[in-house]
């Protein structure tokens, strides 16, 4: 066996099939399923493109990801909670969004008070994400994975999904499961294979993200500065392990050609135009490690499942940051699609049937859809220096501080904690039962 098989496959197989689900892609949502998938008694074999290494390791890529408590509940009951260390866990008391010029008053202030929780959510570092995932998937009993592997083609058949793959410095070779899952990116070669489609929204944007020192404590509030040329965020982060300085991640989102510009600056004069912008409210800010570039492309694919095959994760749907949803719904994804395929297996029957998986895509895609709607049009609204969107904007930040329940509706979706949040419910049966049975515990 060639050492990067990093667990041999389960003998609980059936001789036709290599395992149950094949998973292409082994990012968080891949291996957070496949993990999920263990725990419920079906097999998994995950395909990367990234080498051992890496996965175990991964470079930090400057994102930080904006976390919910029902999130936070699937990780730790999936065991890749208990990875991460403890300064790489931060917390959201609150979070203040600001129209235009950063003013003493935010235009609308959110906190937990009524939700049920001491604060609206989590942050963790996207690096630290895939580390934990991967280090628990790599010790599941019921997972093989194969790094270093590319798809070469995807395909299905009244009784088996096929796929095609090579390794590096190996021949071509093929595996065969009940079902294939897709979770290799917003910009997934896999969907494509399997014929679905998707809708992208080129928003003609880039992310410049990075971490910032600063001289001010932040009281763990989250920023969101809403300007007529860039939108800042400003999210509180742990503070520095080694030094103890103020850390904190600035979010710049600017047209492509000012998003290049902002990159090509020196650090300081970056770090000077961020201070700026946030109007010094954090004192003296300074770069900490390199700044990343990512542009802006949403994604909502025309289907999320049929014969053999499911979407999961950005594949499925792949959002804009602003609403900080998209980690959120990866995570509902990997729930709902576990519940669906343990439920099935417990029913005897097969789970890589259309009819069934139907019913998981029409779940999520109740899930999804106001909510990518949504995200969509406050991106277009609150980007707009046009004088009738810039008064309906205000509008709308007023209503949502004096209307009760405008405001609880939006902490419910930051929180998720409420009747339409997403991730509202949790893993069903032996997931469950296991995640008890463990003791993981969220108290870090």
């Amino acid at each position: 066996m060639n050492p990067t098989d990093l667990l041999s496959a389960p003998s609980t197989q059936v001789s036709a099939h290599d395992c149950d689900v094949l998973i292409v892609g082994g990012g968080p949502a891949g291996l957070s399923l496949s993990i999920a998938l263990s725990q419920a008694g079906l097999s998994s074999i995950v395909l990367e493109q990234q080498s051992a290494v890496t996965l175990a390791e991964p470079p930090p890529d400057g994102r930080e990801i904006a976390l919910t408590h029902p999130s936070v509940e699937l990780l730790t009951a999936l065991g890749s909670w208990s990875e991460l260390a403890t300064h790489e866990i931060g917390r959201i008391r609150e979070a203040h969004v600001h129209d235009g010029a950063v003013q003493s008053v935010a235009s609308m202030s959110l906190d937990a008070l009524g939700s049920g929780e001491e604060h609206l959510g989590w942050i963790v570092p996207n690096h630290a994400l895939r580390r934990s995932a991967f280090a628990v998937a790599a010790k599941s009993q019921h997972v093989r994975i194969l790094d270093s592997a590319k798809v070469l083609g995807v395909s299905t058949s009244s009784d088996s999904a096929t796929l095609e793959y090579q390794r590096a410095g190996a021949p071509k070779a093929s595996l065969r499961a009940p079902l294939v899952v897709a979770a290799d990116s917003r910009f997934s070669t896999t969907r494509r294979q399997l014929g679905v489609g998707a809708d992208m929204t080129d928003f003609g944007r880039s992310v410049i993200v990075c971490r910032m020192r600063h001289e001010q404590p932040h009281h763990d509030i989250a920023h969101e500065c809403f300007g007529y040329e860039r939108t800042l965020a400003v999210l509180p982060l742990q503070d520095d392990p080694a030094t103890g300085n103020h850390l904190c991640s600035a979010v710049v989102t600017a047209d492509s050609a000012d998003a290049q510009a902002l990159m090509n600056l020196p650090a300081e004069a970056f770090t000077a135009k961020v201070q700026s912008q946030f109007d010094g409210r954090l004192g003296a800010m300074q770069l900490v490690g390199e700044r990343h570039a990512y542009p802006l492309v949403a994604v909502y694919a025309h289907r999320f499942a049929g014969h053999r095959f499911a979407l999961l994760g950005d594949a499925a749907v792949g959002m804009h940051p602003v609403t900080a949803h998209g980690y959120n719904l990866g995570l509902a994804s990997v729930r709902e699609l576990t519940n669906a395929l343990q439920h099935a297996r417990e029913q005897g029957q097969d789970i890589g049937n259309a009819a069934h998986l139907q019913r998981f895509a029409r779940a999520h895609h109740r899930h999804a859809w106001p909510i990518f709607q949504g995200t969509n049009t406050v991106v277009r609204l609150f980007t707009n220096a046009r004088p009738l969107p810039r008064l309906l904007r205000q509008l709308v930040l007023k209503s949502a501080n004096v209307l009760p329940p405008v405001k609880s509706a939006i902490v419910q979706q930051l929180t998720g904690r409420g009747l339409f949040a997403i991730g509202a419910g949790g893993l069903t049966g032996r997931a469950r039962s296991s995640h008890i049975t463990r003791g993981h515990s969220m108290g870090r």
